[in-house]
This record gives structure tokens, sequence and C-alpha cells, in this order.
């Protein structure tokens, strides 16, 4: 089968430890092969930091799975990369930037089957000329086919608990000026298809959150709900999407209503990811709907402080390998 992508991520981060540390378990934990896109000497170099006995080795991807149980495979972006924990270089950007463009050129061309990228740090990337609000939006523009852009939908998961914030990194004074009839059947459409094809759900069914306290109560508390949302739940059913709401934000995520439904679409971020990090703070995975590849990572950041102490937790990193292996071995 062929190997995972991962993207190295912010070389100063965690995001190398994780992965030098899962590879390191790779038979205890019984990993698939995968392969990472960076730079080989820094990645040797926070393996001995560590205190991990790895032999990094330079690869194809095509050779990733006879090199994974001997080596950590590696395709080399060159550049300079120090190991420096803590401490984000600016001339690392371009490498950083190099290796999630390969790693999904990768996905794309059919060498590797799913995307798992580690943990960005937009400020240091900002010097090598970024310009895209988030790591998603990068994505997003790697995957565009003639100059359109696929909607990336951030989903966040853990089991059978998946949320999507409608809006994400916006004040939350501006969410109701956001929130659009067309935004919300749009997000229905994309995630009534990836649950279907990605998650293997024939008839999925999806709640969703109205914006203001009890949804509204009948125009009292608001009208966004009457007026935009209720709306867009008629257009979506329609078109064939069990979308069922909108429901009050205080109680759908009580678990014996949120099991009835296999994704929440909520309308700010807060409300999408407090009942994650509530039962899964460190065993989330975030995954971007609406992309022509599979793509996970894990949900924290790059936590510096915890950058080459070895004492990061790997379960989300963890988690969102065994999701991208899921995901791709049911539509292998």
């Amino acid at each position: 089968m062929k190997p995972l992508a991962i993207s190295m991520g912010e070389p100063a981060g965690i995001g190398p430890d994780i992965l030098l540390s899962l590879y390191a378990r790779r038979l205890e934990l019984g990993l698939p092969a995968f392969v990472v896109f960076g730079h080989t000497g820094f990645l040797a170099e926070r393996a001995k930091r560590l205190g991990l006995d790895i032999a990094v080795e330079a690869v194809r991807p095509a050779d990733a799975g006879a090199v994974f149980a001997r080596a950590l495979p590696v395709v080399d972006i060159a550049g300079m990369v120090p190991d420096q924990p803590g401490r984000p270089e600016p001339a690392s950007a371009r490498v950083v930037l190099a290796a999630i463009e390969e790693a999904v050129a990768s996905v794309k061309a059919g060498e590797s089957r799913a995307l798992v990228t580690a943990p960005i740090h937009k400020g240091a990337l900002y010097h090598a000329g970024f310009g895209h609000p988030g790591h998603t939006e990068f994505l997003a523009a790697l995957c565009a086919v003639g100059g359109i852009e696929p909607l990336p939908v951030m989903m966040l998961a853990h089991e059978e608990l998946r949320t999507v914030p409608l809006t994400i990194h916006v004040p939350i004074k501006d969410v109701p000026g956001l929130i659009s009839k067309e935004l919300i059947v749009e997000t229905l459409r994309v995630m009534a298809r990836d649950l279907q094809s990605r998650f293997g759900i024939a008839a999925p069914r999806i709640a969703v959150a109205g914006l203001n306290p009890h949804a509204g109560e009948g125009g009292a508390i608001g009208r966004e709900e009457i007026e935009i949302i209720i709306p867009a739940l008629e257009q979506a059913r329609a078109e064939g999407i069990a979308a069922i709401g909108p429901l009050p934000g205080d109680t759908l995520f009580f678990p014996k209503h949120w099991r009835q439904y296999d994704a929440v679409l909520a309308m700010y971020h807060d409300q999408a990811l407090i009942p994650i990090k509530t039962v899964a703070f460190d065993a989330g995975v975030n995954v971007t709907l609406g992309l022509p590849i599979v793509r996970t990572s894990p949900d924290h950041g790059t936590a510096f402080d915890l950058a080459g102490t070895g004492k990061a937790s790997t379960s989300s990193f963890l988690a969102a390998i065994a999701m991208a292996d899921k995901m791709t071995t049911r539509t292998a």
C-alpha cells in the first residue's frame, strides 16, 4: 500500500519531535508506512537531541514502504534548517513551505495516499512571502484546478463526535455578519459529500446549531435563525441533505443528543471546538473536508516550550495518522 505523506512542519516546534517519537515506536503502535517531507539533516539532529536511535534515509515516495522498517524515509527538502527548539528561524520558512507543496503534489499524483500535516508557525512563514490566512487556505490554493480553489471545511473529530465551525478565526462581533444562507448550504454540501465518500456513512445526518441562545427562541433572542439559518436548511433538505436544526447550542452536545447525528455544523469557532477540547483535549484530529485529497492534522500547535524536550503528547498526532490511514484504506 502507498505511504502516507507527512509534512515536517515548523522545525522549532514539537511536530518533528512527535513524528520522530512515533516512528521510534512504529512496531509497538503498528503504524502504517509513511514518508516525511522535510530536511534529512535536521531530522537526524533532532532525533539525536531526543535520544532516539533512528536512521534517516532520503527516498522517493515510491520507496518509502521498503525503507520504513529500517529507517525513517524522508523526501529531502534542501535548505537551512538549524536544530534550535523553541526559536523559529525565518530562513527555514522556505523549507517548511516547500515540504507542504511537495507533499501535496505527491498525494495529488497518487504517489502517497493521504497528507498528515505537522503544525506550522505563520509568523515565521511571513518572511518567506506566505500570504495565506492559514495552513488550510494554503492547501486549498495548492489544490486549485483552473484557478478555482475548493472550499476547505475544517472538521474536528474524536471517535464519533465530529464538529465543523462555519466561521473560524474571526472576532465574535463579526460572526453574525459572516453567516449567510449560501455559506451554510455550501458547507453542508461539502460535509454530506465527504461524510459519505471519506467516512463511509451512506446517509449522513447533520445537526445544525443555532447562533443565538435557545436557537433564537422564535425571534425573541435574535433573528438570524429565522432569516438565514432556517432558509438555508430548507434548501439543503430540498437537495437531499439530512440537515436538522437549528438546535440550541447549550443542549446539542449532551451525549444523548449529539449521538443521534453523524456531525454537527456550529456557527462559530468555540461553539464547535469546546465540545472536542472537553472530551479529547490531546486526542482530537483536524480533518480538512472539501479538498481533492485526504488531509488530517493534530489538533494542537507548535508548543515551542515543549520542543526538544521529548515531553510533548503524541496522542493527537497518532490519532491524525490513524484517521488518515482509515479514511484512505476505506476508499482504496
